[in-house]
């Protein structure tokens, strides 16, 4: 299936892990991607990586949106990848946002990250992404 294409909308698990409380940026997107016709689960503050993934294959998800603003990002994007690893659900693509380092971006993009948005970043430059990159799984 094309990306962003098909007979169903591009269902998205948008999530916030650890003790990170600021979800101002997760809601912003969230409602964006709604907006723009995709399916968003959003999981809430204070989600285990071990939830996060549980939710995401039990929602049948094309892709997780990780927020993070802690910087925590380089324990929380591998902890995600591997957990979906151990879970045979390698296939939901993984992107993220937040304050994270450019040198860090790249290192994350190395480890199985899709892509990383920094604050700033237009919603709608995160919707073509997602249009342009997330297989929809039928």
């Amino acid at each position: 299936m094309t990306a962003g294409q098909g007979t169903r909308p591009v269902r998205i698990l948008i999530a916030k892990a650890g003790l990170d409380g600021h979800d101002r940026g997760a809601k912003v997107i969230a409602r964006a991607l709604r907006d723009a016709g995709m399916e968003v689960i959003y999981t809430g503050l204070h989600q285990t990586v071990e939830n996060i993934v549980r939710a995401a294959i039990q929602e049948d998800v094309d892709c997780i949106g990780l927020s993070i603003l802690s910087g925590a990002h380089m324990t929380l994007f591998p902890e995600l990848l591997s957990q979906l690893k151990k879970e045979k659900a390698e296939d939901i693509v993984v992107f993220g946002g937040g304050i994270i380092p450019k040198d860090d971006i790249e290192a994350l993009k190395g480890q199985g990250v899709k892509q990383v948005f920094i604050p700033g970043t237009h919603t709608q430059e995160v919707i073509d992404w997602i249009k342009a990159n997330v297989p929809v799984h039928e």
